[in-house]
């Protein structure tokens, strides 16, 4: 039988293994931090055209023609105020993403210093948390701004609620965790796109940021829900909106998951990279 001392010195041993984790985590997203920090007026504006051509395009133009009730639930005051936050998700999935992507990329092949990181004497998934942080730090940084506008246009406080934001952190903890793992296993920047064209732009318009998914017939929204754009929507949209008692609450732990998911990935693709 194991003693009590065994067992608290096994406790203990865990514990340090997880500090010092989180420790060489917050070290590399620091230095991921040093370069952002000096982009963060071009990183809070950048990302903002898209949310702001497609709020023009179809919350003021289409969104004319689209009355609560019809189209989109009664609980909404006009269709602009129905896409709102599926332009922050919308936003925090494609800043999250992209930014990542290129930001590995870039340091894989052309300023070769990817070799250097992987010499750093951490575990592989403190790599991939640290980069995936500083994912999650370049999405929110756009996501505040496309909240602005909200702010702007509803006058709706609740799109600072503490639930709006924990939503947001996973939404670009997800999309980032996945812009580590496609950074990790791309070749060259033309593959990047690839993923850009056949994956982040088909889940742009069928993650139920312009529409309701319930009103889909049943085999369409089997590929709706497949999507992690859809469960952000649908949460920051209830979250902003709705009564604590219709909220989604799936939507946490099925984003949460995707992420450590994506984490475990990602430090998988580390620990054998060969670059």
């Amino acid at each position: 039988m194991t003693s009590p001392r065994l067992r608290l010195l096994s406790k203990s041993f865990k514990i340090s293994q997880i500090q010092i984790l989180l420790a060489d985590s917050l070290t590399i997203f620091w230095g991921e931090w040093l370069d952002l920090r000096v982009r963060i007026a071009q990183l809070a504006t950048s990302g903002l055209i898209s949310p702001l051509v497609y709020i023009l395009a179809f919350g003021f133009g289409l969104g004319g023609s689209i009355k609560p009730g019809v189209g989109i639930s009664g609980d909404y005051k006009n269709y602009l105020e129905f896409i709102l936050p599926g332009m922050v998700a919308l936003s925090s999935m494609t800043v999250s993403f992209v930014g990542t992507t290129f930001s590995i990329c870039g340091e894989r092949l052309f300023t070769k210093s990817f070799e250097e990181l992987l010499l750093v004497p951490v575990h592989p998934l403190a790599l991939h948390i640290g980069k995936m942080l500083a994912g999650v730090m370049r999405g929110l940084l756009t996501s505040l701004g496309v909240i602005l506008v909200a702010l702007l246009f509803t006058g709706n406080w609740r799109f600072l609620h503490p639930l709006f934001l924990l939503l947001l952190v996973l939404s670009c903890a997800v999309f980032s965790g996945l812009g580590v793992v496609v950074g990790l296993t791309v070749r060259s920047l033309e593959a990047v796109g690839l993923y850009n064209n056949f994956l982040i732009i088909p889940m742009s318009f069928l993650g139920g940021t312009f529409f309701d998914p319930n009103t889909l017939p049943a085999a369409l929204k089997v590929v709706v829900y497949l999507l992690p754009l859809t469960y952000a929507t649908l949460g920051l949209r209830a979250a902003a909106y709705l009564p604590l008692s219709q909220f989604p609450w799936y939507s946490i732990p099925i984003l949460l998951v995707m992420a450590i998911a994506l984490s475990l990935w990602g430090a998988y693709i580390f620990a054998h990279q060969q670059d």
